[in-house]
């Protein structure tokens, strides 16, 4: 079989984040600008091969001043670190599911995260395009990659939690 590149179709697509504020509620943020093409010589997508790219500089938590701190020094320093990066090492069958292990760069930190991936299907928009859909979901723990900031509380613990979980819904054309 022929290799397939697909690209993601990002009005069809979402990447969001959830962090615990206070140990006590979840605060989501997503990325609004972020691309992502997928390769694969076989119509299950097993051992296909995923790159993804989001601007730091697109987070949005829906409150633009923590908007502003999450891109300083604080936490992603946009200005000297721009961009996350995820290049995949493997896409596996794991039952009816799929695993996406990878390198994950953030703050120009790489390290390895393994990411569980449902596929949707494909299908044909009214256009004549062929998509394929997935849902991928995962944990980081934030400070493995220098995002070290945090507040110690007055009545113990912590503002932020380390764990981050890493939610998106991704539609692919194929090009």
């Amino acid at each position: 079989m022929a290799t397939t590149k697909w690209v993601l179709d990002p009005t069809h697509s979402e990447l969001q984040f959830k962090v615990k504020h206070l140990m006590i509620t979840t605060v989501t943020g997503s990325f609004n600008e972020f691309s992502a093409e997928l390769t694969t010589d076989s119509e299950d997508f097993e051992h296909a091969t995923v790159s993804f790219q989001a601007g730091v500089t697109s987070v949005d938590t829906g409150n633009k001043d923590r908007d502003g701190h999450l891109v300083s020094g604080d936490f992603f320093n946009a200005e000297e670190f721009p961009s996350i990066t995820f290049q995949s090492t493997s896409f596996k069958k794991d039952g009816g599911a799929y695993k996406l292990a990878g390198d994950l760069t953030i703050k120009g930190v790489t390290k390895p995260v393994t990411l569980d991936v449902e596929f949707g299907g494909t299908a044909q928009d009214p256009w004549g395009n062929t998509k394929a859909g997935f849902t991928l979901s995962g944990k980081i723990n934030r400070t493995d990659f220098g995002l070290t900031y945090n507040a110690a509380l007055e009545t113990g613990g912590i503002m932020l939690s380390e764990d981050v979980k890493i939610l998106g819904e991704l539609q692919f054309a194929k090009a």
